[in-house]
């Protein structure tokens, strides 16, 4: 049995049946539980083509004989206008003795779903694919 790939709105979301995460609907690893989530080969080839835009690591150690650190983890994206479209409290913890605790923080970047026939201008950010040939609206 194969399983066809349809045509996805890039931005797209839905919740991994796994981990309940808001994940890209085109993906079939979930990045946060990295279950699978369906067999499709276009898909997990895209996925494997993502590249890192961004990656900031940093690690904290709390100093020896001082009162424990508390710590909370928090990600907020802004847009062109600077405003914040979404924030996230991701992590919350405590540092004791001499704990450390190193912090990744990523954005990966997916290649188009398809590539654009040469001499078609690219898509607009947020426009719908073009409809398949044969299909009414």
């Amino acid at each position: 049995m194969s399983v066809a790939s349809r045509p996805m709105t890039p931005g797209k979301t839905r919740a991994c049946p796994h981990c309940k995460a808001t994940i890209l609907e085109s993906l079939s690893i979930c990045p946060g539980c990295l279950h699978h989530l369906r067999f499709d080969q276009e898909a997990a080839k895209r996925q494997v083509a993502a590249s890192s835009a961004l990656r900031v690591e940093g690690v904290i150690q709390h100093p020896p004989r001082e009162e424990p650190w508390e710590y909370f983890v928090v990600i907020a994206v802004r847009n062109d206008r600077g405003e914040e479209v979404a924030r996230q409290v991701v992590g919350v913890g405590a540092l004791q003795g001499t704990e450390k605790r190193t912090f990744t923080f990523s954005v990966e970047i997916l290649p188009p779903q398809a590539p654009v026939p040469q001499g078609a201008p690219p898509p607009k950010p947020g426009s719908a694919p073009p409809p398949a040939a044969g299909l009414k609206r």
